[in-house]
């Protein structure tokens, strides 16, 4: 049976006397990983992790190990009857996110304004390009853009390290050089954590956004997630997308969002591919006949067809609307 240390939910560990290495390790135990799992993660033989676990395990803050149960033989598993499914996309992220992983991050935080900071830039910038862990996720928060291209070029840098970038640096051309490795950009918990950067670059978040889908782009402009400059680009972005798109993505931004996108377009226009799209539909939500009749652009077509639904001529207020749009026949 393969040992899957666990910390002891009792024990503080601020108050054992860890030094930083088996601090770093004791943050990434959750009773989830064993032995050879962590030796990947932490960059450790596993000579070596055993014996920091022992360590661990001496000072109280691990459970020890339980002994292994007597071997029993066990019926073959059923054939699975469907395909095992992949891991979601975001779950890395989400994990990202946990407790456990503050926890890391405080620790990260912790080792670099304590230990590494005081040094000075040039060694900072060679120290961080040959950097293991815990040192490694350390350097992620170094302040300066050249320490942060120096993370970028150790070739032990991984996703991990990119999001911590992601989310903790403040210069803009730190989060260039890092927007520079499209296998960290395509990173859904890189993506996530710089769209919550304040300190995102207009341009960089142009590269990163103006191919998606219009859907995407009105997403970011609506988060609440996101801080207000970052919104704004996404709503400058969208508004210059929406006038190159085609007119079936426009149509489903329309009807996606129920009109709700049309607040973020007001002085641009639909082409008449988007509006014979609409045209074909039959609607029945109020709101999003309430926010194509308060959008001034909305064509004459469809205003017309608008006022031939049912939902129209059952609600007054709808059909006074519709009425007074400044596109109404």
């Amino acid at each position: 049976m393969t040992w899957r240390p666990v910390p002891r939910a009792e024990v503080d560990a601020h108050s054992l006397p860890l030094d930083p290495k088996q601090g770093y390790l004791l943050s990434r135990l959750d009773g989830t990983l064993d032995i050879p799992t962590l030796a990947a993660l932490t960059g450790l033989e596993q000579d070596q992790l055993t014996g920091m676990l022992g360590e661990l395990v001496a000072l109280g803050a691990v459970l020890p190990e339980a002994p292994a149960p007597a071997p029993r033989p066990v019926a073959p598993p059923p054939a699975p009857l469907v395909p095992v499914l992949e891991s979601a996309p975001d779950e890395e992220a989400e994990e990202a996110e946990s407790p456990a992983s503050a926890a890391r991050t405080a620790t990260h935080r912790q080792l670099f304004e304590h230990q590494l900071h005081p040094k000075p830039l040039d060694e900072r910038v060679a120290l961080a390009r040959t950097a293991v862990e815990p040192e490694l996720s350390a350097w992620c928060f170094d302040p300066t853009a050249e320490v942060i291209r120096s993370v970028l070029e150790n070739p032990q840098v991984g996703p991990v390290h990119a999001r911590l970038i992601a989310a903790h640096h403040r210069t803009a051309a730190g989060l260039e050089a890092l927007g520079g490795r499209a296998g960290f950009t395509n990173d859904t918990g890189v993506r996530r954590a710089l769209l919550q950067n304040p300190l995102l670059p207009a341009g960089l978040y142009r590269r990163l956004w103006s191919a998606r889908r219009l859907a995407e782009q009105y997403l970011v402009a609506t988060s609440r997630d996101a801080p207000e400059q970052v919104r704004a680009m996404a709503r400058d972005l969208l508004r210059a997308s929406f006038t190159q798109r085609t007119g079936e993505e426009k149509a489903e931004l329309i009807l996606t969002t129920e009109g709700r996108c049309l607040a973020s377009l007001v002085g641009l226009t639909l082409d008449g591919h988007a509006t014979a799209l609409l045209c074909r539909r039959t609607y029945v939500s109020t709101l999003l006949i309430q926010n194509l009749g308060r959008w001034s652009a909305t064509p004459p077509q469809l205003i017309a067809h608008l006022r031939r639904q049912d939902a129209v001529k059952r609600n007054a207020p709808l059909r006074q609307l519709l009425e007074r749009h400044p596109n109404a026949g």
